[in-house]
This record gives C-alpha cells, structure tokens and sequence, in this order.
C-alpha cells in the first residue's frame, strides 16, 4: 500500500513543531483506523520526525491502513525536560481534535516509538492519564529510555549503538533543567510509582543492549498493577536492532512479533474520550 505524507506546523506553548502525518492512499477511504503517535528515538539529544521512515510504524500503515503522526520534537540540546514531552502532547491533543480529518478513531488513539521515542511515549501516557485529557487505548514502547538511574545492564554496557557512556551523556543532557535532585516520572517513567490504569502495552527487547533491565522492570510494574502488559525478548542483539539489521531473521521475527500483537490491539483495545 502507498503511503501518503502530510506536514502540518502547531504551535506548543508558543513553539512551532512540525508533525509527519502518515495515511495509506486509500481513495474514498470508508472505516476509520486507529492513529498512532510514534516517538523517534535518539537519546533525546539527536534524531528527527523522518525517522518514521525506518520504524515499525510505517509497516502498520502500509498493512493495515493506519494513520501515523510522527512529531519533531524539540531536542535537549535546544530545551531540555520538559519541552519534548510537552510537545508530544500538544502533538497527541492535535491528533484528538483533528481526529475526524486524519481519519482515525477517537477511540483507538495509540501511542509508541523506539529508544527514546519509547520513553517518550511512556512518560506521554502516565502524563495524558493524570491530566485526564486524552484517553490512550494502547501503548508500543520498543526498548524504551526509561530509567535515568544505572541498571544491572545499562552499567558497564559497551554494546554497539548505545552503550553506558552514551546512556549517561544522553539523560544528563535531558535533565539539565530539572532544578532539587529529584527527577520526575515525567522525565524519566521508571521513577513512578502507580502503574495501575495505564494503557495496555507491548514492547520488545534483545538481552545486549542498555535497556533490557530497565524494560523487564517496566512490564513487570505494570503487569503487577494489573495492566496487560506483554514483552517479547531477543537474545544477543544490540540496541535498534530490528531498525539497522531489518534482513536478519531475527530483525523479521521481532517485526512478525510486533504485528501480531498490533492486530490483537486493534481487535480488542478501545478507549472513549472525555469531554476534556
């Protein structure tokens, strides 16, 4: 299926963002779809909204008719925490009021992305739930940047793509603003607490990476809370694997794995809105 690419300009709190605005070229498009907000990754210090090219989500579009909205948040070196969350929430509200022109569901807005996008997405649904704004139905945090703190394997990691120094260079980065030593779960989501009502989720994960600790802990929270949480594991690979080595059989398997459960989401993962 051919994809369509869309840029629309919004502002957040008084910055302009750009948002890649993905739809299958479906003409006389009837049944609405699901929309996903998908985060790109870079450590919160690099990377760019065209990077949905190479993510799972532009599979989804081109299988299963969705509609895509990929945000170029503003990086750390621009602003630090909280701009990038803030404005992958004004891009999220966007999406719920645009909802009828982007030909989405209101009821099945989804968020996710890889790496940092991950995080990103994770921090976005505990904050959308708290504000009580935007009703997320499921969430794809792939091998998220979650946890600011040292990990049994975010430390001493030397793995390619990501590693310990890196890992550490990226959150010092993200969390310069923050002013009393305490880092918020908006910033970095394994510092929360209550799990309980955050969006079912899905994620994977490969055993030689920095985040596969802090992955495990995640999904073990919110298993623990109740939520339907699932995670499948890849063992031996590095970071973004299945995006940098996609002809691997490995890389196939974890896209296999990930369609899978995104068609068990669309069947059976629905959120009204509020009024709000």
């Amino acid at each position: 299926m051919k994809v369509l690419t869309e840029r629309k300009y919004i502002k957040s709190n008084g910055n302009r963002i750009k948002l890649l605005i993905l739809k299958p070229d479906i003409q006389g498009q009837g049944e609405k779809k699901p929309g996903i907000l998908w985060i790109h990754g870079g450590g919160y210090i690099t990377g760019m909204a065209e990077m949905v090219y190479m993510s799972r989500s532009i599979h989804l579009v081109k299988k299963y008719g969705v509609t895509v909205v990929s945000p170029e948040y503003r990086l750390s070196g621009q602003a630090p925490y909280p701009a990038a969350l803030i404005d992958c929430y004004h891009a999220l509200l966007y999406m719920k009021k645009h909802a009828e022109e982007l030909g989405i569901r209101k009821d099945q807005i989804m968020v996710g992305g890889e790496s940092a996008g991950g995080g990103l997405a994770a921090a976005l649904c505990m904050y959308a739930k708290d504000k009580k704004t935007v009703n997320i139905a499921y969430q794809m945090p792939l091998y998220p940047m979650i946890d600011n703190e040292d990990t049994e394997t975010s430390r001493d990691n030397h793995a390619p793509v990501w590693n310990t120094r890196r890992n550490h260079y990226g959150w010092k980065q993200y969390l310069k603003g923050i002013t009393g030593g305490k880092v918020p779960a908006y910033a970095a989501p394994a510092r929360r607490k209550d799990y309980f009502g955050l969006p079912p989720a899905y994620t994977f994960v490969c055993t030689a990476e920095p985040f596969y600790a802090e992955t495990i802990t995640y999904v073990r929270n919110m298993q623990e809370a109740g939520v339907d949480a699932r995670i499948d594991i890849y063992p031996g690979m590095f970071h973004a694997f299945d995006m940098l080595l996609p002809f691997l059989p490995i890389s196939k398997r974890a896209a296999e794995g990930f369609e899978i459960s995104f068609e068990y989401a669309m069947a059976h993962y629905f959120l009204e809105q509020g009024e709000a």
